[in-house]
């Protein structure tokens, strides 16, 4: 029987540098903690910022949940001056863009 990891809650850090914003989920990004993401991503989209930076780096885990979360983002950020970048996840991470075939329809940076 394989061994599952700990759920580890998801938050959120979210810092303002002049015209850039940064929202730096650690943990679990899931069912249970999307909307708490999905908060301050819209918050961001509220303001006047050029760019609205999602640094996935800290997430440990993600599901369809998170992933139509980001792919909503990314919608509405074209309707929108396509403000939205995001920082590849670790190698779990990742993997749920690619066994979707939605890594290239989001705007990762490097």
């Amino acid at each position: 029987m394989a061994e599952t990891a700990p759920h580890r809650p998801l938050t959120v850090d979210t810092t303002r540098h002049a015209y850039r914003c940064v929202i730096a989920p650690v943990g679990d990004l899931d069912l249970s903690s999307a909307a708490t993401l999905d908060a301050e991503v819209r918050a961001a989209e509220g303001t006047d910022v050029d760019r609205i930076v999602v640094d996935l780096s800290g997430v440990t885990f993600m599901d369809s949940t998170g992933l139509r979360l980001l792919l909503q983002a990314e919608a509405r950020s074209r309707a929108d001056s396509s403000r939205l970048r995001l920082v590849r996840g670790s190698r779990r991470v990742q993997r749920v863009f690619e066994l979707t075939n939605t890594e290239d329809m989001l705007p990762f940076i490097d």
